[in-house]
């Protein structure tokens, strides 16, 4: 049986636009000779859906977009993702549309509700699981996380049942699984090691679908495959785009070389790429502002914004104050030039004297906190004004260290719509930057050579009030991502002192980071939905 893949970027709750792609995608199948096309998990309203999931209007909008459907089923099988309705329950469900009607159901068994997933607010799990019958192929249906629970694949499951275990029991030739599995730094190769296990263990082949495109902090690498009963990925389709094949049932045994590709940082970046675009494109957003300080955040920001929205639709603003250097100024310029988006400087010197002169008329000459952040408020502020003005979305430029120890300004740094790097850490920022200049080298090499630092004060360097980043950003996966406590993360090597020290102020700056912009995930745990802290609390690990 020839089956066809359809890796495609739905948005979410557009149910026009995402039938509009099914019946592209379904023409497409159909003139490639297939019988039978699979789509991602809740295709016809993109994933998650989340408290839309409450309205039945937009449930009744789901069901009439699907009866549409059906018509373009005479000739072909259309395996989509919805959500259903069923004796006062709503279910995940896999709808298999064939001869102009729904000629198998299939709802998912196993409902996450751990770290971004909140699928138990909405669906009901199904109790019971059989196969599809189609055109004499036993079809086991599975749906994302039903395919993750493997008994001899996870050392702790967080199910009991094995839908793919059962599906099998009851005769499945073919497992084909409806995804829409969010990215994150790892978990590519983690998949196709699950995937491949899983199909040598049941000596049954497996077809993947995975959904592609950003949808707010999630980002769906796509990366869908087709794995032999030998457990080899004997196809794969690309990652962080849209993308179609078809495979032959019969000959995909046949295939022995693993086509699973390696994960490098090349898949961070595309990740950012496609979050930025999908997230501005989506909100109706055609273009982005990014103040441009010279430093390597600001710049790493830039160039994504540049390739992700073309560079005719990026604005870079240069503000410098009496603290900033020739060379940052320089680089921030010279940026602008190599990217070829628009450059606008507006210096801050006399707005910042005003501020000081009205609130500070006592003439204090040290340089304290307040003047340092009334220059980052400043600038938030033009920023903003050209959003206001011209329409384009600001993009804050902080990374996940910075985030996570508190070191930025609430209403400066800290202002605009996406938070592009708010879950990469300075280390892989500086990786960033050497891959960018690998592909073309529009970085200039002082911004990745020269000691970060946020110039709101003479010769400030950003290890005044940080650790080096490359010790930091350590015991921050260790703390944050791998939740791990205090003595355990001591006994890795460093410092009892400095670790209480950093786990303290990443507590405290807890209150900062729930009123942060969006930021785009691409760790295993990002702040935000995954990582959900009490503000007001007095526990310490300490």
């Amino acid at each position: 049986m020839y089956i066809a893949l359809a890796q495609i970027n739905p948005v979410v709750g557009d149910l026009h636009y995402n039938t509009a792609k099914i019946i592209e995608y379904t023409k497409k199948a159909r003139s490639a000779g297939a019988e039978l096309v699979v789509f991602p998990e809740l295709t016809m309203t993109g994933y998650p859906p989340k408290d839309l999931l409450f309205w039945d209007k937009f449930l009744d909008a789901v069901e009439a977009q699907v009866d549409k459907l059906l018509p373009l089923s005479k000739d072909i099988g259309i395996l989509i993702g919805a959500p259903q309705r069923n004796d006062g329950s709503l279910y995940n469900a896999a709808l298999l549309l064939h001869d102009g009607q729904i000629a198998g159901v299939q709802y998912k068994s196993l409902i996450p509700f751990y770290d971004v997933f909140e699928e138990q607010r909405y669906f009901t799990p199904v109790r019971e699981r059989n196969c599809i019958n189609f055109k004499g192929l036993k079809l086991g249906v599975t749906i994302c996380e039903d395919i993750w629970n493997d008994k001899d694949f996870w050392f702790q499951r967080r199910y009991e049942i094995d839908p793919v275990e059962e599906q099998v029991q009851k005769g499945a030739e073919l497992i084909i699984n409806l995804s829409a599995s969010p990215y994150s730094y790892g978990k590519h190769r983690l998949r196709c090691d699950m995937l491949g296990k899983t199909a040598a263990k049941h000596k049954v082949g497996i077809i993947y679908v995975n959904q592609v495109g950003g949808n707010d902090h999630l980002l769906f690498d796509g990366s869908s495959c087709v794995v032999t009963s030998e457990g080899i990925i004997c196809l794969q389709l690309e990652n962080f785009n849209e993308d179609f094949a078809v495979i032959d049932t019969q000959t995909m045994q046949q295939k022995n070389e693993d086509s699973c590709s390696i994960e490098d940082i090349s898949w961070i970046y595309k990740a950012l790429v496609t979050g930025t675009r999908d997230y501005l494109h989506k909100n109706g957003f055609k273009s982005a502002a990014v103040g441009l300080s010279g430093g390597i955040d600001s710049t790493i920001t830039a160039v994504v914004a540049a390739d992700a929205l073309g560079p005719a639709n990026v604005i870079g603003v240069s503000m410098p104050s009496r603290y900033s250097s020739e060379g940052s100024k320089d680089d921030a310029r010279d940026l602008a030039h190599n990217l070829g988006i628009e450059y606008r400087v507006v210096p801050i010197e006399n707005m910042f004297k005003a501020y000081v002169q009205e609130l500070n008329p006592g003439g204090n000459a040290l340089v304290d906190l307040a003047e340092e952040n009334v220059q980052a408020r400043i600038r938030g502020n033009i920023l903003m004004y050209f959003s206001n003005r011209e329409g384009p979305m600001v993009l804050a430029t902080g990374n996940k260290s910075e985030m996570a120890m508190g070191y930025s300004t609430l209403y400066g740094d800290m202002s605009g719509g996406l938070a592009v790097l708010a879950d990469v850490p300075k280390v892989i920022v500086y990786e960033l930057a050497a891959y960018i200049n690998r592909q073309r080298e529009v970085i200039p090499r002082s911004v990745i050579t020269k000691p970060p630092s946020a110039e709101l004060r003479p010769d400030q360097k950003d290890e005044d009030s940080l650790p080096p980043y490359d010790v930091l950003d350590a015991i921050l996966k260790a703390y944050i991502e791998e939740i791990k406590s205090i003595d355990e993360i001591a006994a890795m090597g460093y410092q009892k002192e400095l670790v209480v020290d950093i786990a303290r102020r990443v507590d405290r700056a807890e209150y900062k980071r729930q009123q942060a912009p969006l930021g785009l995930r691409v760790t295993s745990r990002a702040f935000g939905p995954g990582r959900r802290m009490p503000i007001a609390h007095r526990w310490r690990l300490d």
